[in-house]
């Protein structure tokens, strides 16, 4: 076995280590010839990264193939690197293009966090910590993965929005990667909830042709998916854990500058479809 890592980032360290290993069976087996070495692709070979990762495929059963949401509410989401003005041109966070402080969002929003949890807020009807107004589509429309992008977009709007579900909602979130400031993968994690990986491509979603390409039948179960530099990913999932979920980039950096966005999820009618109270010991903040 070998494996090296994958990175598309440019300028960026990175662990550039090939490692290797032998997996032996203890039986009678005498191999004919020694193990070849394989043939590894390029470190920044987006292609040859995602057709792997485009082969990892679900058990393939009818009793597995009823749980893939197929009936669902479409939500689309921008992953988007982003550059805000810096007050102090001297300040060690301002490194990005003409002195700016990098930044990063989702449907033009660098997410805030605010004083207080936006679950301890939900729970006890606490007003003013959070909007409910976050989009379920791109604010601004153009060309995604363009050469090109304006200047006037790299620069979102801070804020705290949240987008709220019923429950047992069937929900389809398209994530679109942008060449804002700079094209790079984001490896998109959801909390709460794994969720089926049914397409991706590179370049710009198209709703009326790509959904046609989806695999419905067994797509990987997943709780973390990367979107391509520069192109899209589909996931599907139901809302059945009410609660304040978190959906963020899980590369450090970006998650801090605002990669983020929240799902909460309304209770159900049942009692065992509810959000559970905080425990009676629970520290305050």
């Amino acid at each position: 076995m070998a494996a090296r890592a994958y990175s598309s980032s440019i300028g960026l360290p990175y662990d550039n280590t090939t490692i290797t290993a032998i997996l032996h069976y203890n039986l009678n087996y005498h191999p004919s010839s020694p193990p070849k070495r394989p043939s590894l692709p390029y470190y920044n070979d987006t292609s040859s990264a995602f057709r792997f990762l485009g082969q990892f495929k679900s058990l393939n059963s009818d009793d597995y193939q009823d749980l893939v949401p197929l009936n669902v509410t479409r939500m689309v989401t921008t992953v988007s690197m982003n550059a805000f003005p810096c007050v102090s041109p001297t300040n060690a966070s301002c490194e990005g293009p003409n002195a700016t402080r990098l930044a990063a969002s989702m449907n033009n929003i660098s997410f805030e966090n605010p004083d207080i949890a936006i679950l301890q807020a939900y729970y006890k009807h606490i007003k003013g910590v959070f909007g409910t107004n976050f989009p379920s589509y791109p604010p601004f429309v153009f060309n995604f993965t363009a050469d090109y992008m304006p200047l006037e977009l790299e620069v979102p709007r801070l804020g705290t929005e949240v987008k709220v579900l019923k429950y047992n909602t069937s929900l389809e979130v398209v994530m679109q990667g942008t060449n804002l400031l700079v094209g790079i993968d984001h490896p998109m994690h959801l909390h709460g909830n794994s969720f089926y990986v049914v397409g991706y491509r590179f370049g710009n979603f198209d709703e009326k042709k790509d959904p046609l390409a989806y695999n419905l039948k067994d797509p990987p179960l997943r709780n973390t998916a990367a979107v391509p530099k520069n192109g899209w990913i589909a996931i599907r999932f139901r809302t059945n854990n009410p609660g304040v979920w978190l959906m963020d980039c899980h590369s450090e950096r970006h998650h801090t500058w605002g990669m983020d966005m929240v799902f909460i999820v309304k209770n159900g009618e049942c009692p065992d479809e509810s959000i559970l109270p905080p425990p009676p010991d629970m520290p305050q903040c």
